[in-house]
């Protein structure tokens, strides 16, 4: 029995691409996360402002809302695999340039934010090209499995990482974090170039660029489900997501642990995102998963609410578990209902939306929750973010039965 369900968690590994895929990326997030924690400490050390926290993230995140877009088109228009050796090349030159920046002491506030801005632009090419580069290495069948994998690989990485560069941070400074980020790309670049893919068949090229980025808005605008699920995305990137990006202020100023607790705080997120992952990987298919989606949403806000309100540290990093559990749900059951839904060759395009609703508004809600804390504080700008949160999951439910009427033309639920 165990191994059965062992056997189906993990079904989508029997693809020799998608095991090359998978190690190379394991690899490679630890050291993304590394340096997301690093990055957020240097901001912090140097600034002390939960302002240019958010701004810094805001760098980061804000090119993906304006030019996500533009890399759904090409996703669908020429070899996703090529555009993910191009964006994890580039990537790895921007690491090592900070790391090089940062160990000689020439890294200052601004310098963070042009690297954090080119970082932001590469990413937004990246994302829809590897979230639609799945069902090219495993197939429809096991499309669902290998988008639970993939996350469930991501939020390891989101719960080693933080804990690693705590460590690193602490003991050698953050330039040594950056510097393993950027060996790490070599990993998934050496994976992608071992794989062995169907010759890349170029579609037939009909219209613009601008025209296809446009029939790739009206077809999510005219697709219920995945528009309510998109929309629900972005009140979890906007109010949500706010709890990572203020994790410093409650590990230094609330909590008084410095960059180890920073690490373990965020290493909580991970665990219970990994953990919601591992979840939906032992799912057979998408049966349920909407009613998975309602339920998530009430306990991300409720676990949110708790944590503003917390001053126990092992307590606050129970609460973050289930935070992190309960937004992987949301997160991860979403993704897999979009792709299903979503036909290949708008399969870009609409992964560009969903990356432009997960990561291109969360930074406005970073700097919305930045300069709400530099004013009010951390634990009011999450308890505000929780009821919000709450509303969006409401909302949600309210609708369930209608969602569930239109996706059943588009899958079985």
């Amino acid at each position: 029995m165990a191994r059965g369900v062992a056997a189906t968690t993990v079904r989508a590994l029997r693809h020799r691409n998608f095991r090359l895929f998978f190690a190379g990326q394991i690899v490679s997030v630890t050291g993304t996360w590394m340096e997301s924690v690093a990055q957020s400490w240097l901001v912090y050390r140097l600034t002390g402002s939960s302002m240019l926290l958010g701004a810094i993230t805001f760098a980061l995140q804000i090119p993906v809302l304006l030019f996500s877009p533009l890399g759904g088109h090409l996703a669908d228009r020429f070899s996703r695999r090529s555009i993910i050796i191009a964006t994890q090349a580039a990537s790895m030159v921007i690491a090592l340039v900070l790391s090089w920046l940062t160990l000689t002491g020439r890294v200052h506030i601004w310098v963070l934010m042009v690297m954090a801005a080119l970082l932001g632009i590469v990413n937004a090419f990246d994302v829809p090209a590897r979230q639609s580069f799945l069902v090219e290495m495993v197939g429809r069948e096991d499309m669902i499995n290998a988008i639970a994998l993939n996350s469930t690989m991501f939020n390891l990485a989101r719960m080693v990482g933080p804990a690693m560069a705590g460590l690193l941070v602490a003991r050698f400074g953050e330039g040594w974090c950056f510097f393993a980020n950027g060996i790490s790309y070599a990993a998934v670049i050496a994976g992608l170039l071992s794989m062995r893919l169907e010759p890349f068949a170029p579609p037939a090229r009909t219209g613009s660029a601008l025209g296809n980025i446009r029939d790739g808005f009206r077809y999510v605008a005219a697709t219920s489900p995945i528009r309510d699920l998109l929309l629900q995305l972005a009140c979890l990137s906007f109010f949500g997501y706010p709890v990572t990006v203020l994790m410093p202020v409650f590990a230094g100023r609330i909590f008084g642990k410095g960059s180890q607790g920073y690490g373990l705080l965020a290493s909580s997120i991970g665990l219970g995102a990994c953990t919601g992952a591992l979840l939906l990987a032992s799912r057979r298919d998408v049966q349920g998963l909407s009613r998975w989606l309602a339920l998530a949403g009430a306990g991300f806000s409720l676990s949110l609410a708790a944590f503003s309100a917390c001053r126990l540290f092992p307590v606050s990093c129970a609460l973050l578990f289930f935070a992190g559990f309960s937004m992987m749900v949301q997160v991860g059951a979403s993704n897999t209902l979009i792709q299903s839904m979503a036909p290949e060759a708008y399969r870009g395009r609409v992964m560009s939306l969903y990356s432009m609703v997960l990561i291109g508004i969360s930074p406005l809600g970073a700097m919305a929750a930045g300069v709400e804390a530099e004013w009010f504080g951390a634990p009011w700008t999450l308890a505000v973010g929780a009821v919000a949160s709450a509303g969006a999951a409401g909302m949600f439910a309210w609708r369930l039965p209608r969602f569930r009427k239109a996706a059943r033309e588009l899958l079985p639920l």
